[in-house]
Protein backbone atom coordinates (compact mmCIF):
# COMPACT_ATOMS: atom_id res chain seq x y z
CA UNK A 1 0.00 0.00 0.00
CA UNK A 2 1.48 3.36 -0.79
CA UNK A 3 -0.42 6.82 -0.47
CA UNK A 4 0.31 9.11 -3.27
CA UNK A 5 -0.93 12.82 -3.91
CA UNK A 6 -1.59 14.11 -6.93
CA UNK A 7 -2.01 17.88 -8.14
CA UNK A 8 -4.26 18.88 -10.60
CA UNK A 9 -3.48 21.63 -13.06
CA UNK A 10 -5.41 24.12 -15.45
CA UNK A 11 -8.75 24.62 -14.61
CA UNK A 12 -8.67 22.29 -11.44
CA UNK A 13 -5.57 24.37 -10.11
CA UNK A 14 -4.96 24.28 -6.33
CA UNK A 15 -6.90 20.73 -6.27
CA UNK A 16 -5.04 17.75 -4.80
CA UNK A 17 -6.54 14.53 -4.98
CA UNK A 18 -5.17 11.40 -2.57
CA UNK A 19 -5.00 7.80 -4.12
CA UNK A 20 -4.00 4.77 -2.23
CA UNK A 21 -2.22 2.43 -4.51
CA UNK A 22 -1.81 -1.25 -4.07
CA UNK A 23 0.20 -3.63 -6.38
CA UNK A 24 2.33 -3.52 -8.79
CA UNK A 25 2.71 -0.27 -11.15
CA UNK A 26 4.11 -1.79 -13.82
CA UNK A 27 0.68 -4.31 -14.04
CA UNK A 28 -1.24 -4.76 -17.15
CA UNK A 29 -4.76 -4.28 -15.85
CA UNK A 30 -5.28 -0.97 -13.52
CA UNK A 31 -8.81 -1.17 -11.06
CA UNK A 32 -9.65 2.52 -9.92
CA UNK A 33 -11.88 2.70 -6.86
CA UNK A 34 -14.26 5.25 -5.81
CA UNK A 35 -15.91 6.18 -3.02
CA UNK A 36 -19.44 7.47 -1.81
CA UNK A 37 -20.55 10.31 -0.81
CA UNK A 38 -19.24 10.66 2.81
CA UNK A 39 -16.65 7.88 2.35
CA UNK A 40 -13.39 8.18 1.36
CA UNK A 41 -10.51 5.37 -0.64
CA UNK A 42 -9.73 3.47 2.69
CA UNK A 43 -13.13 2.01 2.61
CA UNK A 44 -11.56 -0.41 -0.34
CA UNK A 45 -8.30 -1.79 1.52
CA UNK A 46 -10.15 -5.17 1.41
CA UNK A 47 -10.83 -5.13 -1.88
CA UNK A 48 -7.57 -3.23 -3.72
CA UNK A 49 -5.72 -5.97 -1.96
CA UNK A 50 -7.46 -9.03 -3.26
CA UNK A 51 -7.59 -7.37 -6.80
CA UNK A 52 -3.68 -6.11 -6.21
CA UNK A 53 -2.97 -10.45 -5.17
CA UNK A 54 -4.42 -11.06 -8.55
CA UNK A 55 -2.00 -9.10 -10.30
CA UNK A 56 -3.56 -5.28 -10.62
CA UNK A 57 -2.61 -2.28 -9.60
CA UNK A 58 -5.36 -0.77 -7.85
CA UNK A 59 -5.71 3.18 -7.41
CA UNK A 60 -8.57 4.22 -4.83
CA UNK A 61 -8.92 7.76 -4.93
CA UNK A 62 -10.36 10.10 -2.04
CA UNK A 63 -12.74 12.73 -3.84
CA UNK A 64 -12.27 16.37 -3.66
CA UNK A 65 -13.60 17.24 0.13
CA UNK A 66 -12.69 14.13 1.58
CA UNK A 67 -9.98 11.95 3.25
CA UNK A 68 -6.22 13.13 1.85
CA UNK A 69 -7.94 15.43 -0.97
CA UNK A 70 -8.38 19.01 -0.21
CA UNK A 71 -11.34 20.84 0.63
CA UNK A 72 -13.10 23.19 -2.36
CA UNK A 73 -13.41 26.82 -1.31
CA UNK A 74 -16.45 26.98 -3.65
CA UNK A 75 -18.48 24.64 -1.94
CA UNK A 76 -21.40 24.66 -4.36
CA UNK A 77 -18.57 22.65 -6.30
CA UNK A 78 -18.87 19.64 -4.80
CA UNK A 79 -21.11 18.11 -8.00
CA UNK A 80 -20.97 14.66 -9.75
CA UNK A 81 -19.97 16.96 -13.19
CA UNK A 82 -17.38 18.35 -10.83
CA UNK A 83 -15.57 14.83 -9.80
CA UNK A 84 -15.68 13.61 -12.87
CA UNK A 85 -14.02 16.65 -14.43
CA UNK A 86 -11.27 16.21 -11.49
CA UNK A 87 -10.64 12.47 -12.49
CA UNK A 88 -10.50 12.52 -16.00
CA UNK A 89 -8.03 14.50 -15.69
CA UNK A 90 -6.23 12.94 -12.85
CA UNK A 91 -6.42 9.53 -15.16
CA UNK A 92 -5.07 11.77 -17.82
CA UNK A 93 -1.64 12.96 -15.84
CA UNK A 94 -1.25 9.67 -14.53
CA UNK A 95 -0.86 8.60 -18.25
CA UNK A 96 -3.88 6.00 -18.14
CA UNK A 97 -5.98 4.99 -21.20
CA UNK A 98 -7.53 1.73 -20.19
CA UNK A 99 -9.43 0.85 -16.80
CA UNK A 100 -11.36 -0.56 -14.93
CA UNK A 101 -13.97 1.54 -12.86
CA UNK A 102 -15.53 0.29 -9.47
CA UNK A 103 -17.70 2.80 -7.72
CA UNK A 104 -19.92 3.05 -4.66
CA UNK A 105 -22.86 4.79 -4.86
CA UNK A 106 -21.43 8.37 -5.24
CA UNK A 107 -18.65 6.37 -6.71
CA UNK A 108 -20.82 4.62 -9.20
CA UNK A 109 -22.24 7.89 -10.27
CA UNK A 110 -18.89 9.35 -11.39
CA UNK A 111 -17.83 5.93 -13.30
CA UNK A 112 -21.32 6.69 -15.35
CA UNK A 113 -20.60 10.16 -16.02
CA UNK A 114 -17.06 8.87 -17.04
CA UNK A 115 -18.04 5.69 -19.47
CA UNK A 116 -21.02 7.66 -21.11
CA UNK A 117 -18.16 10.33 -22.51
CA UNK A 118 -16.61 10.25 -25.72
CA UNK A 119 -13.64 8.62 -25.70
CA UNK A 120 -13.58 7.09 -22.05
CA UNK A 121 -10.97 5.74 -20.62
CA UNK A 122 -13.25 2.80 -19.05
CA UNK A 123 -13.24 -0.22 -20.08
CA UNK A 124 -15.08 -2.26 -17.53
CA UNK A 125 -17.79 -0.42 -14.82
CA UNK A 126 -18.86 -2.05 -11.31
CA UNK A 127 -21.36 0.18 -9.81
CA UNK A 128 -22.15 -0.79 -6.25
CA UNK A 129 -25.73 0.17 -5.39
CA UNK A 130 -26.61 3.04 -7.59
CA UNK A 131 -28.18 3.14 -10.93
CA UNK A 132 -29.92 5.58 -13.41
CA UNK A 133 -32.74 6.45 -11.05
CA UNK A 134 -31.99 6.80 -7.25
CA UNK A 135 -34.97 7.54 -5.36
CA UNK A 136 -36.12 11.00 -3.22
CA UNK A 137 -37.03 8.89 -0.10
CA UNK A 138 -33.39 7.65 -0.20
CA UNK A 139 -31.64 11.23 -0.96
CA UNK A 140 -33.94 12.72 2.39
CA UNK A 141 -32.47 9.48 4.15
CA UNK A 142 -28.70 10.02 4.21
CA UNK A 143 -29.92 14.29 3.66
CA UNK A 144 -30.41 13.69 7.49
CA UNK A 145 -26.25 12.65 8.01
CA UNK A 146 -24.60 14.10 5.18
CA UNK A 147 -22.41 17.12 6.26
CA UNK A 148 -22.53 16.10 9.71
CA UNK A 149 -19.83 17.47 11.77
CA UNK A 150 -20.16 15.62 15.52
CA UNK A 151 -17.27 16.10 17.63
CA UNK A 152 -16.05 12.55 19.34
CA UNK A 153 -13.85 12.37 22.29
CA UNK A 154 -12.63 8.96 21.51
CA UNK A 155 -12.78 6.40 18.67
CA UNK A 156 -14.93 4.81 20.50
CA UNK A 157 -17.49 7.23 20.20
CA UNK A 158 -16.51 7.66 16.37
CA UNK A 159 -17.04 3.90 15.68
CA UNK A 160 -20.64 3.55 17.42
CA UNK A 161 -21.67 6.69 15.26
CA UNK A 162 -20.93 4.71 12.47
CA UNK A 163 -21.92 1.85 12.90
CA UNK A 164 -25.50 3.57 13.80
CA UNK A 165 -25.37 5.24 10.40
CA UNK A 166 -23.99 2.67 8.37
CA UNK A 167 -26.11 0.48 9.76
CA UNK A 168 -26.95 -0.87 5.81
CA UNK A 169 -23.25 -1.80 5.64
CA UNK A 170 -24.68 -5.22 6.89
CA UNK A 171 -23.21 -7.38 9.61
CA UNK A 172 -19.87 -6.44 9.74
CA UNK A 173 -17.12 -7.72 12.17
CA UNK A 174 -16.14 -5.87 15.19
CA UNK A 175 -12.81 -5.60 13.34
CA UNK A 176 -14.14 -4.02 9.97
CA UNK A 177 -15.99 -1.56 12.07
CA UNK A 178 -13.15 -0.45 14.03
CA UNK A 179 -11.09 -0.50 10.19
CA UNK A 180 -13.50 1.77 9.09
CA UNK A 181 -14.04 3.94 12.29
CA UNK A 182 -10.14 4.70 12.17
CA UNK A 183 -9.57 5.70 8.93
CA UNK A 184 -13.41 7.41 8.91
CA UNK A 185 -11.80 10.49 11.25
CA UNK A 186 -9.50 13.33 11.89
CA UNK A 187 -7.74 14.69 14.46
CA UNK A 188 -8.41 18.03 15.27
CA UNK A 189 -7.31 19.84 18.50
CA UNK A 190 -10.93 19.38 20.16
CA UNK A 191 -10.70 16.05 19.17
CA UNK A 192 -12.34 13.79 16.24
CA UNK A 193 -14.11 14.78 13.30
CA UNK A 194 -15.38 12.90 10.61
CA UNK A 195 -12.75 12.71 7.38
CA UNK A 196 -14.81 15.34 5.09
CA UNK A 197 -15.51 18.56 4.49
CA UNK A 198 -19.10 19.89 5.68
CA UNK A 199 -19.39 21.90 3.01
CA UNK A 200 -20.48 18.88 0.82
CA UNK A 201 -23.83 19.49 1.96
CA UNK A 202 -24.09 22.55 0.34
CA UNK A 203 -25.38 21.39 -2.93
CA UNK A 204 -26.80 18.04 -1.45
CA UNK A 205 -29.50 20.05 0.10
CA UNK A 206 -31.15 21.39 -3.12
CA UNK A 207 -30.23 18.45 -5.09
CA UNK A 208 -32.38 16.13 -2.92
CA UNK A 209 -35.73 17.60 -3.24
CA UNK A 210 -36.69 15.09 -6.16
CA UNK A 211 -35.77 11.59 -7.68
CA UNK A 212 -32.68 11.66 -9.64
CA UNK A 213 -33.41 10.31 -13.07
CA UNK A 214 -29.98 9.39 -15.28
CA UNK A 215 -31.56 7.68 -18.01
CA UNK A 216 -29.75 9.34 -21.20
CA UNK A 217 -26.58 9.20 -19.32
CA UNK A 218 -27.39 5.45 -18.98
CA UNK A 219 -28.21 4.47 -22.42
CA UNK A 220 -25.07 6.11 -23.69
CA UNK A 221 -22.53 3.88 -21.93
CA UNK A 222 -21.32 0.81 -23.96
CA UNK A 223 -18.88 -0.73 -22.10
CA UNK A 224 -19.79 -4.25 -20.03
CA UNK A 225 -21.52 -3.24 -16.73
CA UNK A 226 -21.70 -4.95 -13.39
CA UNK A 227 -24.19 -3.96 -11.02
CA UNK A 228 -23.74 -5.03 -7.09
CA UNK A 229 -26.92 -4.60 -5.27
CA UNK A 230 -27.84 -5.06 -1.33
CA UNK A 231 -30.85 -7.28 -1.27
CA UNK A 232 -32.43 -4.62 1.63
CA UNK A 233 -31.36 -1.59 -0.61
CA UNK A 234 -33.55 1.55 -0.91
CA UNK A 235 -31.55 3.49 -2.65
CA UNK A 236 -31.13 1.44 -6.00
CA UNK A 237 -34.56 -0.57 -6.11
CA UNK A 238 -35.47 -3.49 -7.97
CA UNK A 239 -37.68 -2.31 -10.55
CA UNK A 240 -34.64 0.07 -11.18
CA UNK A 241 -32.83 -2.98 -11.69
CA UNK A 242 -34.81 -4.38 -14.05
CA UNK A 243 -35.34 -1.30 -16.10
CA UNK A 244 -31.05 -1.45 -16.33
CA UNK A 245 -31.43 -4.80 -17.58
CA UNK A 246 -33.77 -3.89 -20.99
CA UNK A 247 -31.61 -0.82 -22.16
CA UNK A 248 -28.47 0.53 -21.68
CA UNK A 249 -24.95 -1.30 -21.67
CA UNK A 250 -24.03 -5.30 -21.49
CA UNK A 251 -25.56 -5.66 -18.15
CA UNK A 252 -25.00 -8.36 -15.13
CA UNK A 253 -26.45 -8.26 -11.46
CA UNK A 254 -25.36 -9.02 -7.99
CA UNK A 255 -27.34 -9.48 -5.11
CA UNK A 256 -26.05 -9.50 -1.56
CA UNK A 257 -27.90 -10.97 1.12
CA UNK A 258 -28.18 -9.26 4.59
CA UNK A 259 -27.33 -5.42 3.64
CA UNK A 260 -28.58 -2.80 2.16
CA UNK A 261 -27.05 0.57 0.82
CA UNK A 262 -23.77 0.03 0.08
CA UNK A 263 -22.52 -3.64 0.01
CA UNK A 264 -19.57 -2.76 1.85
CA UNK A 265 -17.00 -5.26 -0.09
CA UNK A 266 -14.95 -6.33 2.77
CA UNK A 267 -15.54 -9.97 3.08
CA UNK A 268 -14.07 -12.70 0.37
CA UNK A 269 -18.31 -13.71 -0.60
CA UNK A 270 -18.63 -9.94 -2.08
CA UNK A 271 -14.83 -9.85 -3.44
CA UNK A 272 -14.39 -12.91 -5.12
CA UNK A 273 -16.71 -12.22 -7.24
CA UNK A 274 -16.08 -8.63 -7.88
CA UNK A 275 -12.50 -9.86 -9.15
CA UNK A 276 -13.70 -12.83 -11.53
CA UNK A 277 -16.21 -10.37 -13.48
CA UNK A 278 -13.03 -8.22 -13.92
CA UNK A 279 -11.01 -11.09 -15.36
CA UNK A 280 -8.72 -10.92 -12.06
Amino acid sequence: MRFLSLELDGPHAGVRLGIVEHGPQEAARTVVCVHGLTRNARDFDALAAALAARGARVLAFDVAGRGRSSWLEDKRAYTVPTYAAHLARALELLGLQAVDWVGTSMGGLIGMALAAAPGSPIRRLVLNDVGPFVPKAALETIRSYVGQDPLFATLEEAEAYLRRIHAPFGRLSDAQWRHLAEHSVRATPEGLRLHYDPGIRVPYEAQATADIELWPLWDAIAVPTLVLRGALSTLLLEETVRAMLRRGPECEVLVFPGCGHAPALLEPVQIEPVAAWLGL
